[in-house]
């Protein structure tokens, strides 16, 4: 991969168009940017093979039964948090992990069904892995801002 790939207007008007709809065609996305679909294949593809761009898909939450959303710091002594952290991502309620500086070395985002299954979380899962000293959960009482599409594509002019 070069280092000196550019992204031009043409690949930040496709990334808009698919910011603003993921099921687009690359026919769609052509008709709008008046491009043809194999120019906006082979950029999508051009892009996506020098790392610059990843089309995921992202669901709501609640969508699928989950009403609690929890953040967790956790402390680990003992052990790195690299390899906590890899045992935490296990779990399919761990829904982002962050290794991070600070008082703390390891910040979760965990999704729950409901309130029942917290204890079994906590007290048969997250305690059973080697080296956490200390787990603080904050439970979301509101989600301010949910948004995915926020990352920058290159690094912004004048930072």
């Amino acid at each position: 991969m070069s280092d000196d790939f550019i992204i031009d207007d043409a690949d930040r008007a496709i990334v808009e168009q698919l910011r603003l709809n993921g099921r687009a065609t690359n026919q769609q996305i052509a008709n709008t940017l008046g491009l043809t679909a194999a120019t906006v294949s082979a950029r999508i593809r051009r892009m996506e093979d020098a790392d610059k761009l990843r089309v995921v898909a992202v669901s709501d939450f609640s969508a699928h039964g989950y009403n609690v959303l929890m953040e967790v710091a956790i402390e680990v002594d003992g052990r790195p948090a690299a390899d906590v952290v890899e045992e935490l991502v296990q779990f399919p309620e761990v829904f982002a992990a962050h290794l991070v500086t600070g008082r703390y070395d390891i910040d979760m985002l965990v999704v729950l069904r409901d309130f029942d299954e917290l204890p079994g979380l906590f007290l048969e899962k997250f305690s059973k892995i080697e080296g956490i000293r200390s787990m603080v959960p904050a439970i979301a009482v509101d989600v301010i801002k949910y948004k995915f599409d926020v990352a920058p594509i290159e690094a912004r002019e004048g930072e």
